[in-house]
């Protein structure tokens, strides 16, 4: 019992260190470990299997609708890079560039992809030519290096894994739809498959991506009142289809640029996951993407007919599609449940000889540690019903922690007042000027995340400087 209680123990409490507890459970949850290469991570076979899983339903959901996937290279010529002037200024802090071959000095720079929208633009300059080339539905699974100068794993690392979509449409109205149909999607996919709810919105004109006309994002608030970027997607006009002289010739027989959108998801959606719906002993998987679903833990394994009955079960689950998994080590009971709650798993099954007995056995739920008693018989359907109200049952307490960490404020004082009670969301009114941005900032520590989509009338004028309102924004401090 002292090694199970030491087990738990190695988490650091969450509300006394939130930084701690974070790194702590990426760590004794086996997702990641440290490099030599400062601000890199090597992520781990549990880690990577949860990316795999994502990585599976929206690559499903991308070609349902039409997108391919394609690869583009690794490395970017300086001259390509510099050919749209406000993207390359917006990545130039954080680039990498190759200079040496061997022991040969390049004669041009190399860039080491922080994303791919010139790699993609010089591809099309090169295959589009006529309307009936459009629209140009393109997507890569890749990774991606970004020179941050502070790290954490998952959040913000040197190099992380994502996918990029990259299209090309013929009107502007076919380009904007598709920005927002992919923010449907990704917001979609953390609502219902990550159990993690979302804010959708634009971001302000500052605070676009480099490059962009208009850039969408779904913020999501963690555990300790901080918000994340949980997914963009852009909307370019055809700014870069100019840059790059990418034409094609209309219906009309006239040469016309396209419109370009680009839209992605990273590797922070795993320290996502861990910080809207971790706890003090561990993780706590949504079940769509837990590289386990259910643990199966033998209760008194050495007495007859246990081991069959566990596999019979087991056998049950897998054929319904469940990825389960079955731990007859010589481990202590106790010990396998503190290290299956450590891992998330969603669902922990426990049978022994008495359960046998009565044709039953305990089903315990990850996310609120209860136990339920239930039938032999049927229990492939009866495992679906349960995570399924795990997934529910995540989601509405992600939902409570952001409701109750929500706050609406109609001056900077306010602000300030609200957040005595901790970090959380500020709904405010703005008057679309950035300098008000910068001072409410400076003055309350927290910044603009968006403006929703789904405006709220909180007042008639901006809550820094009382002038009117032209938006109600969202502000919060960020990951």
């Amino acid at each position: 019992m002292a090694k199970e209680k030491k087990l738990v123990e190695q988490i650091t409490s969450m509300d006394e260190d939130f930084a701690k507890w974070y790194t702590d459970i990426c760590k004794k949850a086996d997702l990641i470990d440290y490099s030599s290469v400062k601000g890199c991570m090597i992520i781990r076979p549990y880690g990577y299997a949860i990316w795999e899983n994502i990585q599976r339903i929206l690559d499903t959901r991308f070609k349902e609708l039409g997108h391919e996937n394609i690869y583009m290279p690794l490395f970017i010529p300086e001259t390509l890079l510099n050919k749209e002037k406000d993207h390359v200024a917006g990545f130039a802090p954080e680039v990498a560039w190759v200079t040496h071959g061997g022991s040969e000095k390049l004669t041009e720079r190399l860039c080491v992809r922080p994303t791919s929208e010139t790699l993609f633009c010089e591809h099309y300059a090169n295959i589009i030519n006529s309307y009936r080339d459009l629209p140009k539905l393109y997507n890569q699974w890749c990774n991606v290096v970004r020179w941050e100068k502070t790290t954490r794993p998952f959040l913000r690392s040197r190099e992380f894994l994502w996918q990029e979509g990259h299209t090309m449409h013929a009107t502007a109205e076919e380009a904007r739809a598709e920005t927002v149909q992919m923010l449907n999607v990704y917001a979609d996919f953390h609502e219902n498959d990550l159990a993690i709810p979302v804010v959708k919105g634009c971001k302000t004109p500052s605070d676009k991506f480099a490059g962009a006309e208009d850039t969408y994002a779904i913020e999501a608030l963690m555990h300790d009142g901080k918000s994340l970027q949980a997914a963009t997607s852009h909307y370019f006009g055809d700014g870069f289809a100019r840059a790059f002289d990418i034409k094609y010739t209309d219906k009309d027989n006239k040469p016309v640029h396209p419109h370009q959108t680009s839209w992605g998801c990273t590797t922070r959606m795993i320290g996502g996951i861990i910080m809207t719906h971790g706890d003090d002993r561990g993780l706590v998987l949504p079940p769509a993407v837990a590289p386990i679903q259910v643990i199966i833990v033998p209760i008194a394994a050495h007495k007859e007919g246990v081991l069959e009955k566990a596999t019979e079960v087991k056998n049950a689950l897998a054929a319904a599609g469940i990825r389960v998994k079955m731990d007859d080590s010589d481990q202590s009971p106790g010990w396998k449940f503190a290290e299956y709650e450590m891992k998330g798993v969603p669902l922990r099954i426990e049978l022994g000889p008495r359960d046998i007995e009565n044709g039953q056995c305990v089903a315990v739920t990850r996310h609120d540690g209860e136990k339920h008693f239930v039938s032999l018989e049927g229990i492939d359907t009866t495992a679906k019903e349960l995570l399924e109200a795990v997934r529910s049952g995540m989601f509405a307490k992600a939902l409570a922690n952001r409701e109750r960490r929500t706050y609406v404020c109609h001056t900077l004082d306010e602000v300030n007042e609200a957040l005595k009670n901790g970090d959380g969301f500020v709904k405010g009114m703005w008057c679309g000027e950035e300098a008000c941005e910068d001072r409410v900032k400076e003055v309350t520590g927290i910044g603009s995340r968006c403006v929703p989509l789904e405006q709220e009338q909180l007042g008639e004028v901006c809550m820094c400087c009382g002038k009117p309102a032209k938006k109600m924004v969202l502000w919060a401090r960020a990951y």
